[in-house]
């Protein structure tokens, strides 16, 4: 290989035959910079040799998608210590894009983790690890390993060095301000005394603040410790040159406060740490819920095995008391098993042969036994701590305020540290001391830390939270968006119903009303339809024998049709009725007027183009549709209810539950078309439907909200997923989502406020027309609290209950005293 040139390893999905391969050899040597490109169809890889001055690795992946194939990466979550604030993000993420084979890096400061996609066949997790460490930060694992002792150790250690630290600074710092204001008289001068009882402790304190300063302008970046390393190495240095009296005066003594302010972003780090460390308690608790070992029948002998050992098909005991270890099927044995942790619901559910177990739950009262059928990173349990962890590390696009505003930030607030000196000294003509004091305060009050934690560490906590009510977030943008909503639009059948139609009225045309049923059932045997279901239900109660039935087809949304007994059978819609010019009498219309303005649904059969009878079918309501309606309304959102009922059911319906606005005769496939035409005025749509059956419309809308997934939650569509079969869920989404945006812009106002406010006061503004000045000692003590304030606003998102479920925590807490005999 020439000199300068790189080889890299792509891996590429898509691929069936040798003419794909040559496709994609040809884009990828379109690109300039391209010197050879050997695509294997058998590997489904392509190796290219490039001058990475021409060309960059995104270039040639582009070339690979362009020509409509993937290029397969891999994800990667790192834990990180170390961080503490904006500028600390931006260090790492520029660091890691730097390594060839990253193609996107996003770091959480409240979470303390980098999100990493990248080509493990150009760069490893190890390459990762030195880039990480090589600029001053603390490696702490992938999350998922088994890191999290390594993790927590760490976390133990930082926060006792940092503990340590200050109660030194403050326990030397606070004496020494006092003996300035006492009339103490000592046989050398007080300055020699300061220095040597000071300097020690100053050195303890600031070397990590030195140190980060020292690697931050390494790396050629400007952060938070550069600037108070400033000005705290200011205030010495001024002390320094004041004692000996070289340059300086006696008076410039700044020994106390160095060493006080050092001790005040120590303390604020402490804090901030701590409270950082609580953030990601909930998908703690989720990963706590694993049990690390599985009881397992090998030749009926029980042997208790780790739980990384467990197979598919494994048969697993488990005794009253114990955590399910996986997920699987009962074989044996009947029991009560809490599944709060995962669904949010305070029963236990009974579990019998044939009924599914998810791992992670609490088996409460008898022996089970059953065959694991999921284990890993395929578990419920896994793929929601995947899924919080996913959410949590994305941005909402309200970030991009505070990203934009830290990248200003501090050559601004330099700028203004040596403008209030210069104008202070140089223009007005005050004294140096007086100017150099301004000089250090704006230094040291500046805080990019709080507009680098608003939006993490609330939505971090506020996904957590969602996960812990039964609401899985995706996504940061989400959480925004949803605070946006003007139209909510909810699918009737399985939404708003229990999708469970029962058949209330069979109505025979010239047959007797058993054999309509029959004849019907007959054909609807063939049909996974809900309504078919309900047919078929029925004709089994009744004890009816089903005639076998030939050449079944099914007309999308309208009907199906099949030969029973050498004729040809017809059910569907009106719609499918006149397409096919089968007409029935007067008599007939008016019945099916009276049941549909009852809000049933009826179904026409036809034999040999004859009609022959209809069957009524009603659905009834969930218990909570007509208050999660109310609920919506009450927050201003237009409700709409699309279904592919006739307009008369479908009125007959919503009037029951307080829909003003129907979409009726909407057949499944055109809904997401409905969702875009009400975008194209200008509404932001959310959707509430079944994650699987409306997967086009909930991808189409704003938001998508996935209802009543149970243990499905990896299905791609939807931003929202409720584990629960409960549209007040819905409604807690929402709340949740407008209650976490609320707490960003309160963190983002209280950071932006405190820095307007308190840097103009440092730089001496209020001094002319009031004589106010900032003492350096209580800028660093205003800085220390003001991250710690975001923070801690943004934990307070831990105890939040969405209106919603505090009725349902109320009605519960009743319930179970009832239960009692309370």
């Amino acid at each position: 290989m020439a000199e300068g040139r790189k080889k890299a390893e792509l891996k590429i999905s898509g691929m069936t035959c040798a003419t794909c391969a040559t496709t994609i050899e040809k884009s990828i040597l379109s690109k300039d910079g391209v010197a050879d490109v050997r695509v294997n169809l058998g590997t489904e890889s392509a190796t290219v040799e490039y001058d990475p001055t021409q060309v960059r690795l995104a270039d040639l992946e582009k070339a690979v998608t362009d020509a409509g194939y993937g290029v397969i990466h891999e994800k990667a979550t790192l834990k990180i210590g170390g961080m503490t604030c904006a500028m600390c993000v931006k260090t790492i993420e520029d660091t890691l894009s730097r390594l060839d084979g990253i193609i996107g890096v996003t770091v959480n400061l409240g979470a303390e983790k980098a999100y990493v996609t990248y080509n493990p066949r150009i760069t490893t997790i190890a390459e990762m690890k030195k880039a990480i460490e090589d600029v001053g930060y603390q490696y702490l694992g992938v999350a998922g390993e088994e890191a999290e002792d390594v993790e927590r150790v760490a976390r133990e250690r930082d926060l006792r060095e940092k503990r340590n630290r200050f109660i030194v600074g403050f326990a030397i710092g606070i004496p020494l301000m006092i003996l300035m204001y006492l009339p103490v008289s000592f046989p050398f001068p007080m300055a020699y005394f300061m220095l040597v009882v000071s300097a020690p402790a100053f050195i303890y304190v600031s070397h990590p603040i030195f140190g980060a300063a020292y690697r931050s302008l390494k790396n050629k970046n400007l952060n938070m410790d550069v600037m108070y390393s400033m000005g705290i190495g200011v205030a010495f240095v001024s002390s320094l040159l004041g004692t000996f009296e070289v340059i300086l005066t006696g008076d410039f003594l700044f020994y106390e406060t160095a060493l006080l302010l050092a001790s005040f972003l120590t303390i604020g780090r402490y804090l901030e740490a701590r409270a950082k460390g609580k953030t990601s308690e909930a998908i703690k608790r989720l990963m706590g819920l694993q049990p690390k070992t599985a009881t397992v029948l090998r030749d009926t002998n029980e042997m208790e095995i780790p739980i990384g050992d467990v197979q598919i098909n494994d048969r697993i005991v488990v005794k009253p008391g114990e955590k399910i270890p996986t997920d699987g099927e009962v074989i044996e044995g009947e029991s009560y098993v809490d599944e709060s942790m995962i669904t949010g619901e305070p029963i236990p559910v009974l579990k019998r042969k044939g009924v599914g177990v998810v791992g992670g739950t609490l088996n409460k009262n008898s022996v089970l036994t059953f065959i694991a059928t999921k284990i890993g990173r395929e578990t419920v349990l896994a793929q929601i701590i995947k899924l919080v962890e996913d959410a949590q590390g994305s941005r909402p696009p309200v970030q991009r305020i505070a990203d934009k505003a830290v990248s200003y930030f501090i050559p601004t607030v330099l700028t203004i540290a040596l403008l209030s000196f210069a104008v202070w000294y140089l223009v007005i003509g005050n004294t140096l001391l007086f100017s150099l004091t301004a000089l250090i305060a704006v230094l040291v009050i500046a805080c990019p830390c709080a507009l680098g934690l608003a939006t993490p560490t609330a939505v971090t906590v506020g996904v957590g939270r969602g996960a812990e009510l039964g609401v899985l977030v995706k996504n940061g943008e989400a959480l925004e968006i949803s605070e946006k909503l003007t139209t909510i639009i909810f699918d009737k059948t399985g939404t708003l119903t229990k999708g469970k139609p029962e058949v209330t009225d069979i109505i025979g045309t010239g047959i007797d009303d058993r054999t309509l049923l029959k004849l019907a059932a007959s054909v609807e045997k063939n049909s996974q339809h809900p309504l078919a279901e309900a047919i078929v239900r029925r004709a089994q109660e009744k004890g009816i024998e089903l005639e076998e039935s030939e050449n079944f087809d099914t007309f999308g949304g309208k009907g199906v049709t099949a030969q029973v007994a050498g004729k040809e059978v017809l059910i569907g819609n009106r719609i499918l009725f006149e397409e096919r010019d089968v007409s029935y009498p007067e008599e007939v219309e008016e019945q099916i007027v009276h049941l549909e303005k009852e809000g049933k649904t009826v179904i026409l059969i036809a034999r040999d183009n004859e009609i022959c009878g209809i069957i009524a079918i009603a659905d009834t309501l969930k218990e909570t549709t007509k208050e999660a309606i109310k609920a919506f309304k009450d927050m201003g959102l237009n409700v709409v209810m699309i279904t592919g009922d006739n307009a008369r059911t479908a009125h007959a319906i919503v009037e029951h539950i307080g829909i003003e606005r129907v979409l009726a005769e909407v057949l499944p496939q055109d809904k997401a078309e409905e969702v875009k035409k009400l975008q194209e005025k200008g509404e932001v749509v959310a959707f509430v439907g079944d994650g699987i059956n409306d997967a086009p419309a909930l991808a189409q809308a704003d938001v998508g909200i996935a209802i009543g997934s149970g243990t499905d939650v990896a299905i791609e569509s939807g931003e929202i997923v409720l584990i629960k079969d409960d549209l007040m869920d819905a409604v807690s989404a929402v709340q949740l989502s407008k209650k976490v945006m609320m707490r960003i812009k309160e963190n983002l106002f209280w950071a932006f406020a405190y820095n307007t406010v308190l840097i103009p006061m440092a730089a001496g503004i209020l001094y002319p027309f009031f004589g106010i000045t900032f003492k350096p000692e209580l800028a660093g003590l205003a800085m220390a609290l003001s991250s710690v304030t975001v923070v801690t606003l943004s934990l307070m998102l831990k105890n939040y209950i969405p209106p919603a479920k505090r009725g349902e925590k109320i009605h519960k807490s009743k319930s179970t005293f009832m239960s009692r005999g309370i």
